[in-house]
């Protein structure tokens, strides 16, 4: 690894991305300008985006350290989420772009009643940060170990770089970015894959002095029953999760935001083995990783196979990942404060320019909040621990009864209130307090399968319930009386408006094209870095120049006129 070299390439390709993000900062005219781009990106747009969006450093970090550790079991954990994503397609997406709905607090707030809106917003906006705060200690800790920086300032640095981004440019800027980055990381994991396998002595090498067990797809403390539980937790996750809600509410369809869910589902069936097979080669190479130290096993084969300047491109990636996946939370959070709180509550007349500034200036206080998680990640645990915790803790009870009201016409908004706090209490006393109290603790299958289990059951017993009386909620009735006088009166998109968001998406698919013949011609620029690997990187520099055509010509077909 080429210090210098790499550093160069990081620096060049931060203020090139910052540069896109600015060149958008003109372009978020009003809320859903700025937070759902118009309603009217295109799907496979917005499919690329969820799926970087729910990706992030961690994945190298967490799931890598698993791979280092475990081996195939890595994989299988991942393909829940493919799970999560055709069961999204299926049922979810057209349900949450049918509701009309801008985001999935103002669902709530209309199905449920503002009570429950409001303490979902709160619950939402702490968990957000939580995950976030753990994905931007994986990206610092990748950088810092790589480039020898320390973590804390590095922490700080990179957390602020990724609130700039996002309080500027807004959806779309943060689509660009995921879309970038997609590029980027598939670039590099198809570089480092050859060459770890011949770092490893070739492909017969690894599997012969790979340990016992280590191609078994389920391994370990990652049993089958957790591998069930984890699935279930993700059809609630993707399917209900606010940060992604906002993807299938920004395309034009139901039809669309289901295609953006099923993209994202067909991604995850090839994406894991690809990711995941540097890591476990590397078990091979170097067998005598522990502890906290198997979270560093991707960027050390990195390290140990990559030429000059691809270390850099892939720490940029990386990074630029997990901005992408935070970037999208503070765009969420930002949006549902910005939309709920102070336009739904505390100043409900307030213009556009005013509500642009408030968007603004929250993403930044947010941003301050991930910066601070990010800094106590190390003190519990790790990545690993913190992750899966926070998942088991709050994934079932926040995110299972919004999606139970997209289908049900009986859950009421108190009840509501009582499944998710009591599940949420009942998952604290088990993860939290009995290990402590008496040490009586649950295996993480256990721990996974009463998180997302317990809320499922309660949904399940009150609709059976309700169903025996036969009531019907009142705010339910509300909504469809709400939904009719909608229907009756249309909300007619000004002239001057569909002008606005033509315009945006066609500028949004420009810049793709021109970002992707740009990193097109940065790798042609490391081919003279590379050595013998110089034919990998400049024939994967030619496929990404070639794809930049491609939202070149979707551009072209957006008639401004």
């Amino acid at each position: 690894m080429n210090a210098v070299i790499d550093t160069s390439v990081i620096v060049v390709f931060s203020v090139f991305i910052m540069l896109v993000g600015f060149s958008f900062s003109r372009t978020g005219r009003n809320l859903k300008s700025f937070f759902a781009a118009g309603e009217a990106v295109p799907w496979f747009i917005g499919g690329l985006s969820l799926f970087m969006s729910f990706f992030s450093a961690g994945t190298f970090v967490a799931w890598g350290s698993i791979a280092y550790k475990y081996g195939w079991v890595a994989v299988t954990i991942q393909w829940t989420m493919c799970i999560g994503g055709l069961v999204t397609g299926l049922y979810l997406a057209p349900k949450w772009k049918a509701t009309g709905n801008l985001t999935a607090a103002e669902f709530i707030r209309e199905r449920l009643g503002d009570k429950v809106q409001k303490s979902y917003i709160y619950i939402f906006m702490l968990v957000s940060l939580l995950i976030k705060g753990s994905v931007l200690y994986s990206v610092a800790r990748l950088v810092s170990s790589s480039l020898g920086f320390p973590l804390m300032p590095s922490t700080v640095v990179l957390g602020l770089f990724m609130i700039a981004y996002t309080a500027v440019g807004g959806l779309w800027a943060v689509m660009v970015t995921d879309i970038l980055q997609f590029v980027i990381l598939t670039a590099a994991v198809l570089i480092i894959i050859p060459l770890a396998f011949d770092a490893a002595g070739g492909v017969q090498q690894f599997l012969h002095f790979s340990p016992e067990g280590f191609f078994e797809v389920v391994n370990g403390e990652y049993t089958w029953g957790f591998m069930i539980a984890f699935a279930l937790y993700h059809i609630f996750y993707i399917g209900g999760n606010w940060t992604f809600v906002q993807r299938y509410t920004s395309v034009d369809t139901p039809k669309s935001a289901s295609k953006v869910a099923y993209l994202f589902a067909g991604l995850y069936i090839i994406s894991p083995v690809l990711w995941m097979l540097p890591p476990m080669v590397y078990k091979t190479i170097n067998p005598g990783l522990t502890g906290l130290d198997t979270e560093n096993a991707y960027l050390m084969i990195c390290q140990h196979v990559l030429p000059a300047g691809l270390m850099g491109l892939i720490l940029t990636g990386m990074y630029f990942s997990t901005s992408a996946s935070a970037n999208t939370a503070l765009n969420v959070v930002s949006a549902v404060f910005t939309n709920d709180i102070y336009k739904g509550t505390l100043n409900p007349n307030a213009s556009d320019k005013k509500l642009m500034l408030v968007a603004r200036v929250s993403s930044w206080f947010f941003g301050i909040g991930m910066i601070a998680i990010a800094l106590v990640v190390p003190y519990i645990g790790g990545i690993v621990e913190f992750t899966l915790s926070i998942g088991a803790i709050t994934g079932g009870p926040l995110l299972a009864p919004p999606i139970w009201a997209l289908f049900s016409k009986r859950l009421t908004g108190k009840s509501t209130l009582y499944i998710t706090l009591i599940s949420l209490a009942a998952n604290l006393v088990f993860k939290m307090i009995l290990p402590f109290t008496s040490g009586f603790s649950l295996s993480r299958g256990e721990e996974m399968l009463v998180g997302v289990g317990l809320p499922f059951l309660m949904l399940a017993l009150y609709e059976i319930y309700a169903a025996y009386k036969g009531t019907i909620s009142n705010e339910y009735t509300e909504l469809q009386q709400r939904k009719a006088l909608r229907k009756a009166a249309p909300v007619e998109v000004s002239e001057e408006e569909a002008f606005e968001i033509r315009k945006q998406n066609r500028f949004g698919l420009n810049v793709i094209s021109f970002s992707l013949a740009f990193i097109a011609v940065l790798l042609y620029v490391l081919c003279f870095f590379s050595g013998a690997s110089a034919m990998l990187v400049g024939g994967i520099a030619t496929v990404i120049l070639f794809s930049s055509l491609i939202p070149l010509r979707a551009a072209r077909k957006v008639k401004l006129h």
